[in-house]
């Protein structure tokens, strides 16, 4: 109870700096609540009670606030419940689709696997926000992630390829994501283009020798066409696993990448 009456006291406070005509149909006006609220919000760890009562007190003022609703949604992800997740996930969509687009995208190919209801959405946010990015990779990444995962392999080398054209879009040399090079060597190593897999992992090793998914899928690759080599990655794969190296995505802490490695495969 004392939390509600707090809530309801910081709500009205909030409100005092606004004129009586509110228009929450306003950016500035919703980016300013937001920014208000999420002040109080963020007080609050994420499956306490709090921080939903919180963005409820502001859907209640301004209930077509698109963020607020991937705000809410974020605990439920978190906690794997992907049902509760996107009912607040498509209200964000539907209140801002060129923001909140390419996260639904994100979600269905991460999280849910998903992966023709990803490619749905990540084709729109390509259309709707070009050269956009979600969670450090553009549209292209997680594509190719979908189709590697459909067995498209062939669509899945055209959309590595167009992220790494888009990685380098301003600068031809700009470093490109090792996880890119990771998932377009295993795209060749699916297509048994085994010189192509061992090239492209290789390279990727060059920007991050410790990952251990680079380094048991090239062990893989050499495998494959007899290279004795391949006994040397299958040991560092599993040296960096024991050591704590990781694909070192943002998300990575609360759900498997596609083609990620444990401890159990290295037996």
């Amino acid at each position: 109870m004392r939390l509600i009456i707090q809530t309801l006291i910081f709500l009205l406070t909030s409100l005092a700096g606004f004129s009586q005509s509110l228009d929450c149909n306003t950016k500035a006006v919703q980016d300013s609540l937001f920014e208000k609220f999420s002040e109080r919000a963020y007080r609050f760890d994420m499956n306490d009670d709090g921080r939903e009562e919180v963005w409820d007190s502001l859907l209640a003022i301004c209930p077509n606030i698109a963020e607020v609703y991937q705000e809410k949604s974020t605990k439920y992800i978190r906690n794997g419940d992907y049902a509760r997740a996107f009912n607040f996930v498509d209200k964000a969509v539907l209140l801002d689709s060129i923001t909140w687009t390419a996260y639904r995208g994100f979600l269905h190919c991460i999280y849910t696997k998903n992966y023709v209801s990803a490619l749905i959405d990540l084709e729109r946010a390509e259309r709707l926000s070009p050269y956009g990015n979600q969670m450090d990779h553009n549209y292209w990444f997680y594509r190719g992630l979908c189709y590697l995962e459909l067995q498209s392999y062939e669509q899945a080398e055209n959309a590595f390829l167009r992220d790494i054209k888009q990685q380098r879009r301003r600068v031809e040399t700009n470093d490109i994501h090792f996880n890119t090079l990771l998932y377009l060597g295993i795209v060749y190593l699916e297509m048994m283009e085994f010189d192509k897999a061992e090239k492209t992992l290789k390279e990727c090793l060059q920007y991050y020798e410790q990952l251990p998914e680079a380094n048991y899928y090239l062990a893989r690759t050499l495998k494959s066409i007899g290279n004795p080599g391949a006994d040397l990655y299958f040991q560092k794969a599993k040296q960096y696993l024991l050591e704590g190296y990781k694909i070192n995505e943002p998300t990575e802490w609360f759900v498997n990448y596609p083609r990620q490695i444990s401890l159990k495969e290295m037996k």
